[in-house]
């Protein structure tokens, strides 16, 4: 039989599931962007990609933030 607290994991994790799609997708358009105009402009490849890397970084916070959340609050 299931406790509340194991029900109340599951959910936390499910939580942390559905809130690492938004970082996914933010990545994938990041780099996505990154090879169209690396496409369009060779020459800007490094200066591209220097924001991609920041960019990433902000966007996989999210991610972190999140599993620290699912963790802390249950």
């Amino acid at each position: 039989m299931l406790t509340i607290l194991e029900i109340n994991g599951s959910f936390n994790m499910l939580g942390y599931a559905l809130a690492t799609i938004g970082p996914a997708l933010g990545v994938a358009w990041i780099f996505s962007s990154v090879i169209n105009g690396t496409a369009r402009q060779p020459e800007a490849r490094s200066a591209m990609m220097g924001t991609a890397i920041i960019g990433f970084a902000v966007v996989e916070a999210l991610a972190i933030i999140a599993i620290a959340l699912a963790f802390v609050l249950s």
